[in-house]
């Protein structure tokens, strides 16, 4: 889960795991001025080779930048006690050792260390899972529900942030999700508005998790939706919120995966389809839970989950599970667990329900631009990716027939 501080030049820090961009610079030489007893011909003089050049990033590029470094912001502006407090380094370094140990519970404990965390590891994350929620847009798109624009609460965003109408709604339950699930859902509604291809969408995302998030979720939430307190930090102009209160809500909820089940699963999920998210959590999940349980929780999972809504399973890759069979241990491939569960259904549905794959990514790089600047080192993420959807056992696909 976890993944030294550089030195600060205006908040920006490198990556090591990057090339540097800039020219690269050949060695002159010197003219000879030796005569030569040769008779033949001098060789023709070449051209000294052109010095490489950075290339001009694109507006697409450039785009892209300019709202991932905002969506930065959102941390610094956040925890900005926290990344200035003198004893950030020694608990972070608490942290880190309790992630090292595995030690969740340890690491997670109390609201310095989830802060701690969220400023430290959060912000990669953030940007990263707003480029996963952006690749999926359109199966997004398709379980958003409509509603009417007069449904909205709050005052109506101005320009630069006009809301077209009607507004749909989408919902998200994140589950083991906290500071970055938070930030990437808001980060990914903000494109939303701006995209000429999307609904413009309100979300609500629940989290949930273990652990006592729900301070640093709200601290986050209100900086998303709160006018900026610098021009600095405002993504457009005059002193418009990252995204308006009436697009966006969050909810956090205190609980164990482990103790949901088929009884309390629907309250939670609703009616409606909605997006239902692992984010690096399956693999927690079955490292604390085992396959057994694991596999329980996903089934319920399955039976209480409206038609048509989606699960989207983001890891590291090639993450494996271990379990115990009689005296031998054997490892197993998290991709292969999942599917073999959740596709599993497509024969033996569960509740009336099966699954389908829409989406699967064994290994995907989220390489960050040197130019975003943050006051810790910014670091690359891998990721496996996998979409599946709900589907009702009873009708027969045009695949089948």
């Amino acid at each position: 889960m976890v993944k030294k501080t550089g030195a600060r030049a205006g908040n920006r820090q490198r990556r090591s795991s990057l090339p540097i961009p800039g020219t690269t610079d050949f060695q002159n030489t010197k003219k000879q001025t030796t005569k030569t007893t040769s008779k033949k011909p001098a060789p023709a003089k070449k051209e000294a080779p052109q010095q490489d050049e950075a290339p001009t990033p694109s507006p697409e590029d450039e785009a892209t930048t300019h709202h991932q470094q905002f969506t930065l912001e959102i941390f610094k502006t956040t925890f900005s006690d926290v990344l200035s407090s003198s004893t950030f380094k020694t608990t972070l370094q608490s942290v880190k050792q309790a992630l090292f140990d595995r030690d969740f519970a340890r690491a997670f404990s109390t609201e310095e260390y989830l802060r701690v965390y969220a400023a430290r590891y959060s912000p990669t994350r953030a940007v990263c899972y707003t480029s996963v929620l952006t690749s999926v847009q359109d199966h997004l798109n398709s379980i958003a529900t409509p509603t009417a624009s007069s449904d909205q609460d709050g005052p109506t965003p101005t320009p630069p942030m006009p809301v077209p109408a009607p507004v749909q709604v989408l919902k998200h339950l994140s589950i083991g999700g906290g500071a970055a699930e938070t930030v990437a859902f808001g980060s990914f509604l903000r494109l939303s508005l701006s995209s000429s291809s999307s609904p413009a969408l309100r979300g609500e995302i629940t989290l949930l998790d273990s652990a006592a998030w729900g301070p640093v979720v709200s601290s986050l939430t209100s900086t998303l939706t709160s006018p900026p307190t610098s021009c600095s930090d405002s993504e457009g102009s005059g002193s418009e919120p990252f995204i308006p209160a009436s697009l966006f809500t969050s909810t956090f909820s205190q609980t164990d995966a482990f103790t949901l089940d088929g009884s309390t699963l629907p309250s939670l999920l609703g009616a409606s389809p909605l997006l239902v998210s692992l984010m690096f959590t399956l693999n927690e999940l079955l490292t604390s839970g085992g396959i057994g349980k694991t596999t329980r929780f996903l089934l319920d999972l399955t039976s209480s989950v409206p038609v048509g809504s989606l699960l989207l399973v983001v890891d590291s890759p090639g993450s494996y599970s271990e379990t115990t069979l009689g005296k031998e241990a054997k490892r197993y491939p998290m991709q292969w667990l999942l599917d073999r569960i959740m596709l599993g259904t497509q024969k033996d549905p569960v509740g009336g329900r099966r699954w389908k794959k829409l989406e699967s990514e064994d290994s995907v790089w989220c390489r960050l631009s040197e130019r975003l600047e943050y006051p810790i080192r910014l670091e690359n993420m891998r990721y496996q990716l996998h979409l599946y959807k709900a589907e009702d056992a009873s009708s027969t696909t045009s695949e089948e027939k």
